[in-house]
């Protein structure tokens, strides 16, 4: 049927074969087209916010592939820069924000919040514009523990130490700075959806550094809380959790949290996904390393992935964001081994 977007018809929990299929980073340095855009756009977070470029490289992997959904390009940080906390990305260091204090958390204001947002708004209209029919388009934030993990220390660090004893040492500044960012991120997803987003997800990317009770606090309850306002005003929209490095945890998320498609890291059995399959549509979950391998290394993870999932509803993805070294012609290679699936 022309037009059908089949991830939809998978995160209602029907088996689609061959399984809809894309990436998480598919618009990114693996491509050299993308390289060439990313260096006419001059900073990272220019690109993200002029849309002729965003919509431009969002487009990149879908005119190279096919894939069956196509990802709004921006940054999991555009929500803290959009409430006025400064920015900016370095060439191999990553994103450096000024680190925020408990009282800075207090003064912290979003009058201008959508207003700052605008652009990446106009980015994914264009792109329902653009897009073919079939092609299922997704917005997204990130979680609010892992964008506070950014704010606080200021940059990543291997198992955002500075985050988690923030959050133990000011117990109240924490907790009204994932308020603030489960409240504001949610209005963001509304307004991407309202704007041509069929399906948002949620990236958790920190989840797996917290403890038992953190986690909870932390991870669990501010998604869940975006959940609740976001099927408050779309009810119908999917929502998909990444809470990356769960591990036995992923097996509650999604009933605790309200979402609606479950994203799995390449550390979690596929024994285990299946039993989450049985609850609902699961994506994943490919080590990114056996794409920069390719050879065998690569078919058997796809064929393993296959089948323990493929006679369930499956979203095929990278249990993480494809790696800038990865070869074009082993992603090509990918996506012929799981569209030849019968």
């Amino acid at each position: 049927m022309a037009g059908k977007r089949i991830m939809l018809d998978v995160l209602k929990g029907e088996t689609v074969s061959p399984p809809p299929l894309w990436m998480m980073r598919q618009a990114g340095r693996y491509l050299p087209e993308y390289r060439q855009t990313r260096k006419r756009a001059g900073s990272f977070l220019d690109l993200c916010y002029d849309p002729d470029l965003a919509v431009e490289v969002t487009l990149q992997p879908i005119e190279r592939f096919g894939f069956d959904a196509s990802i709004l390009f921006s940054d999991i940080l555009v929500v803290p820069n959009a409430l006025g906390r400064e920015v900016r990305f370095e060439e191999g260091h990553g994103p450096v924000l000024k680190p925020i204090t408990a009282a800075e958390i207090a003064a912290l204001n979003g009058e201008t919040f959508h207003v700052n947002l605008e652009p990446v708004y106009e980015t994914v209209r264009r792109l329902r514009a653009k897009l073919p029919d079939e092609t299922t388009l997704i917005g997204f934030c990130g979680a609010p523990w892992t964008v506070a993990t950014y704010m606080i220390a200021g940059h990543g660090t291997p198992d955002q130490g500075p985050a988690r004893l923030f959050a133990y040492r000011e117990p109240e500044a924490f907790a009204r700075l994932l308020k603030i960012l489960a409240d504001h991120s949610a209005a963001y997803l509304v307004r991407q959806i309202e704007a041509g987003a069929d399906v948002v997800q949620i990236f958790d990317s920190w989840s797996g550094v917290l403890d038992e009770p953190s986690f909870e606090a932390f991870c669990v309850e501010p998604v869940a809380e975006i959940v609740r306002q976001v099927k408050a005003v779309h009810p119908d929209v999917p929502v998909i959790g990444f809470p990356k490095g769960a591990g036995e945890r992923y097996r509650d998320y999604r009933k605790k949290t309200g979402i609606t498609g479950l994203g799995l890291d390449w550390t979690v059995p596929l024994s285990m996904a299946r039993e989450l399959q049985a609850e609902g549509a699961v994506q994943g979950n490919l080590d990114p390393l056996r794409l920069v391998a390719g050879g065998k290394a690569l078919a058997d993870g796809v064929d393993a992935i296959l089948r323990t999932l493929g006679n369930g509803p499956l979203i095929f993805n990278l249990g993480h964001g494809i790696t800038p070294e990865t070869p074009v012609t082993h992603v090509e290679a990918m996506v012929k081994m799981v569209r030849s699936r019968r």
